[in-house]
């Protein structure tokens, strides 16, 4: 039987990480979005004065920022992942 040879372990972690996929995925719409936000209205301001370039850098930052920043915490997320699979297989 195929649940004889089931590995609670493993598929504890799979779950574990499947979970923590799903927050990070949460959070990381939810900044992103409050970044979005903010960083359109303060664009917008920009636009409303003579010419584009301070317009279009506000915009281009506020996109490099969120950008940084939901990688840094996929990133981050992943190396906790990672360290908890470094504990329990010690290989």
């Amino acid at each position: 039987s195929w649940a004889a040879d089931w590995n609670w372990d493993r598929g504890l972690l799979t779950a574990l990480s499947f979970l923590l996929g799903a927050l990070t995925s949460m959070l990381s719409g939810y900044i992103g979005m409050e970044i979005a936000v903010y960083s359109n209205v303060r664009t917008t301001i920009a636009a409303q004065r003579p010419g584009y370039t301070q317009c279009f850098n506000v915009a281009f930052r506020a996109g490099s920022v969120m950008g940084f920043a939901l990688s840094g915490l996929g990133l981050l997320m992943l190396y906790f992942t990672l360290l908890i699979y470094k504990t329990h297989y010690e290989d």
